[in-house]
């Protein structure tokens, strides 16, 4: 296969202002920096992103890889979604300090809470390396030299790369593999909890509002980066002092209206956004459905169990967003797709790139692809959804199971290496003593009971009454003496004599086996990116999320999810306290907050109609990693906070529907409204820059007595 250098200058798009897409920063200047001037932004691209100067991209923050953050003050405040910091809120949380009820909020440095092994990376800079990195890659060679040649040019690469001692570096595929970038980061490891508010409002609405508009959840948490005294990265020490950021964002008082530009900036994780009519028919046809319904199996369980017992609340807490939020996403997604005739369209832009490849003369050489695409997902098809069926049993849902798998893999371990028994033993004790903070066995006994029947017609609860992992001590005991006496304890357990055949087979033949026709549909994938920007040049090309930064810019538009149902733009805290429903999990509200609305005591925070916004909806295209990324006005100032999307718009990550797909960030002055009258956490409000660039008012500066 001859490789496409993909030269961006060189391709050509259409004038109009696109909304959607996720961008390179370092590539805005020209076409896009046009459409976001056509959108209503003041912003020039090096206002976003600068390597030699300060710019917005200094402010953005990759939260622990899987989240985004921004700095929202000069003293490394962090801002970044409840459910991004949804983990670190439990770990602190006990019956006696119930965070997760109650909120928390440190009223000085001092009191502000670490922790362990959570991170923030910061991009320094990004280069584009594709022809370093394409080295000596040929079309004759096959996909596994093609991919040694990719990650030997790399590796070298990046050993040579010119950067600070605690910088790091990685290169990433773009176009699925005809461009790279070189990424030059930072990371910070002393985190600390500064601010959250109670789950009543970080997660108001909980499963039955997830990815549904109208929303009313003030999802936000707030963190602080600590370095050393020369503001460098370090692990945690008392003796860290809180960061000082290259830039940090002024917080916009003026608020939004319908139109208004809006750019989210973040890491976004993963989209597939050019993949042929054949597999979005698999997707969400045959792969989503099967998983959809072992989810909700686990899930009736863990609610029922969690309304019952705060115990049992506090410590599922976290597992149970986990679970809940892909699932409902899947559902949406299919409804999305169902709606937005996505397959029917995809299959008329291929009906035009067949064409396209008959009018230059590329059909011997791409002809191929579309067929053998229907080709290869029929025998695909079957195998990726029961190895998918498998992790959702083994390794998402129960427990006992994930115990049996991780101790099948030191077993394994053991069994080739002796040597490392030491090291295996470390590994186990510390995901059993992870699994066993917050596990009870009832609710997973449960879970075994729903889940186990979508994988096997073999199901036996009874392991529960015999097996050492349901006990912590029991459990580490089996894995204490020599690497035999651990190996003959384990296949002596009840629960890992149950499991190990299942995951035997796993690793011999179902992963293998996906592993393979994955490999061979991914290579195609390849190839038909290659096609596609060679047959249809003038088409508009952004590469997939890959969890590098990206820019994606739109407009505050309401929209309208089936017939004669319109949804406006923007959200009231009228709203909370018409689903307020005393008592409830999902929708109670705390009676501070009653008290702030009944006597109107709203600050500087409320809109000109004397009302407090809760959400907003913009048509910027975001995925899973954009949750806590920063939503940016016209100048430059944070607006909200980045954290859902409509329920029908999460087929977004195949599909982006302009008419359709929207995403949902908290409003900033309802951030503001939460930490200040609610909290009384004024240090903080008086820590940020807030600012009127709509008003053209001056800078309300911090430490200035604020008008209420």
């Amino acid at each position: 296969m001859k490789l496409f250098r993909l030269l961006v200058l060189f391709i050509v798009f259409q004038a109009s202002a696109q909304q959607g897409g996720m961008w390179i920063p370092s590539l805005l200047e020209g076409m896009n920096e046009d459409e976001m001037t056509a959108l209503g932004s003041k912003l020039t691209a090096k206002d976003i992103y600068d390597v030699n100067n300060s710019s917005l991209k200094d402010a953005i923050g990759h939260f622990n890889g899987g989240c985004t953050s921004e700095v929202i003050s000069d003293k490394g405040l962090i801002l970044t979604n409840h459910h991004c910091g949804f983990g670190q809120i439990q770990s602190h949380s006990s019956l006696e300090n119930d965070y997760l009820k109650d909120g928390f909020w440190a009223m000085n440095l001092e009191d502000e809470l670490p922790n362990e092994g959570l991170f923030i990376e910061f991009i320094v800079r990004i280069e584009d390396v594709t022809d370093q990195v394409l080295a000596g890659v040929t079309e004759n060679m096959t996909e596994r030299e093609r991919q040694s040649a990719v990650d030997k040019n790399s590796n070298k690469l990046q050993e040579t790369v010119k950067k600070e001692a605690w910088q790091d570096t990685k290169v990433k595929a773009f176009y699925k593999g005809n461009q790279y970038f070189l990424f030059v980061t930072e990371r910070f490891n002393d985190i600390r909890l500064v601010g959250a508010p109670p789950s009543s409002i970080g997660k108001f609405g909980s499963d039955t509002d997830n990815w549904v508009f109208p929303r009313h959840t003030g999802d936000f948490a707030l963190f602080r980066i600590y370095a050393d005294k020369n503001n460098r990265p370090a692990a945690y020490s008392k003796d860290n002092v809180p960061y000082k950021p290259k830039h940090y964002l002024p917080v916009s008082l003026d608020g939004i209206e319908e139109g208004d530009f809006t750019m989210v900036f973040g890491f976004p994780g993963t989209t597939d956004e050019y993949l042929p009519a054949v597999a979005i028919e698999h997707i969400t046809q045959e792969f989503n459905p099967s998983n959809i319904a072992i989810r909700e199996a686990a899930l009736k369980v863990i609610d029922a169990n969690m309304k019952a017992s705060d115990e049992v609340r506090i410590k599922y807490a976290s597992k149970q967003a986990r679970i809940a939020n892909a699932w409902k996403k899947w559902i949406g997604e299919n409804l999305g797709i169902k709606k937005s005739k996505a397959v029917e369209k995809r299959r008329e832009f291929e009906e035009r790139f067949t064409k396209a490849l008959k009018e230059k003369d590329l059909e011997e050489k791409y002809g191929h692809i579309l067929p053998e695409f229907d080709k290869r997902y029929k025998d695909f098809s079957a195998t990726n959804i029961k190895r998918r069926n498998f992790i959702e049993v083994f390794l998402v849902t129960n427990e006992l199971m994930t115990m049996a798998f991780r101790a099948y893999q030191v077993e394994q371990a053991l069994k080739n290496n002796p040597e490392s028994l030491e090291d295996n033993k470390a590994y186990i004790t510390g995901l059993l003593e992870g699994i066993h903070k917050n596990y009870d066995v009832t609710v997973d006994k449960g879970v075994f009971e729903n889940v186990m029947p979508f994988y096997t017609n073999t199901v036996n609860a009874n392991i529960y009454n015999t097996t050492a992992f349901t006990n912590l001590e029991s459990a580490l005991d089996l894995f204490e003496g020599s690497a035999d006496a651990i190996i003959t304890k384990l296949n002596n357990d009840p629960a890992y004599s149950y499991a190990k055949p299942f995951i035997a087979d796993f690793y011999s033949s179902l992963n293998a086996s996906f592993q393979q026709k994955n490999a061979a549909i991914s290579a195609l994938q390849t190839e038909y990116m290659t096609a596609l920007m060679t047959a249809l040049p003038d088409e508009r090309y952004f590469p997939d999320a890959n969890g590098t930064l990206r820019v994606t810019y739109g407009q505050v538009h309401g929209y309208s999810p089936r017939d004669a149902v319109y949804y406006n733009p923007v959200s009231y805290l009228d709203g909370v306290m018409e689903k307020y429903i005393p008592g409830d999990y999902e929708f109670d509200v705390p009676q501070k907050l009653i008290d702030l609305y009944e006597a109107k005591d709203f600050g500087q925070y409320a809109d000109s109609n004397g009302k407090v916004p809760v959400c907003f909806l913009g048509t910027n295209h975001t995925t899973g990693g954009n949750s806590g990324s920063p939503a940016i006005d016209a100048h430059g100032n944070l607006i909200g906070l980045n954290f859902d999307r409509v329920w029908e718009g999460t087929m977004s990550d195949m599909n982006y529907d302009p008419e359709i797909c929207r995403n949902i960030m908290v409003d900033v002055r309802y951030i503001l409204f939460i930490i200040d009258k609610y909290a009384g956490a004024t240090h903080l409000i008086d820590e940020m820059t807030l600012v009127h660039p709509k008003t053209g008012k001056s800078k309300t500066k911090k430490n200035k007595k604020r008008k209420n």
